[in-house]
């Protein structure tokens, strides 16, 4: 009976994000929204098995130099390397094991590895820009990789992005997937920018700021950035548009 009665108390009731906390789908501010959103109302579907679970993903499927961005060419990519590492949590704060997260990034030069990014920045022949990891038992995932530059984006004029980091991760089903980005403490470009501005709440913008910690920071060889992922629930991660 203790047994059952513990259990029973550490179910936490879904709390749904308050108003403001995840960007509008149609953000005036960021003009690509008013090609990427609905124009017809949301149809309600009931959830069936389909919706309550994800795929899997083994570790069989990761290679061992997924989660290094730095070492996945012959060469030393171009820029400061940086360490960045955290969790991904349940909005209870459980630990999510045996998730998969993806990174995706431009280079140092503010560059993205792919024929589409015509912007004019260096591209780096050892720096592909993309990563992949499995969470462990406590939810941990690490990344070695390159601190991005900002980039200009033409979204209007002289616009810039702040140095962020995309984040992928599935959860434990579909109702958990989430598209994010991170960002990194300082930036003066943050008060410019129309995707971190699209989300009304300013506590779930700062939720999106990585935090610099002296303790992941590896001596003489790289910064260490710390940053928490929380799937659904009242502080859920804000998506990213």
């Amino acid at each position: 009976m203790g047994s059952t009665t513990s259990k029973a108390q550490k179910i936490v009731p879904y709390r749904h994000p308050p108003a403001g906390w995840h960007p509008p789908n149609d953000f005036p501010d960021f003009v690509a929204t008013g090609l990427r959103h609905p124009t017809q109302p949301l149809v309600v579907i009931p959830q069936t098995l389909s919706e309550v679970t994800g795929p899997a993903y083994g570790y069989g499927n990761i290679g061992p130099l997924d989660h290094d961005l730095t070492r996945q060419f012959p060469g030393e990519p171009l820029g400061e390397r940086i360490i960045v590492e955290g969790r991904v949590l349940e909005e209870d704060g459980r630990p999510v094991p045996d998730t998969l997260v993806e990174i995706w990034q431009a280079n140092a030069a503010g560059r993205y590895h792919d024929d589409r990014d015509q912007h004019d920045a260096p591209l780096d022949p050892n720096f592909g820009g993309a990563g992949r990891v499995m969470t462990g038992a406590d939810g941990k995932f690490r990344f070695i990789t390159i601190k991005p530059g900002a980039y200009p984006w033409r979204n209007h004029h002289n616009a810039w992005r702040p140095q962020h980091i995309h984040f992928s991760v599935f959860g434990r089903s579909f109702l958990q997937r989430l598209i994010t980005q991170m960002y990194f403490p300082g930036d003066p470009l943050f008060k410019f920018d129309p995707i971190f501005n699209s989300i009304p709440s300013e506590r779930a913008r700062h939720s999106l700021i990585s935090t610099f910690d002296i303790e992941l920071t590896k001596p003489e060889w790289a910064l260490g950035y710390r940053w928490d992922i929380v799937l659904r629930g009242r502080d859920a991660t804000p998506m990213g548009l």
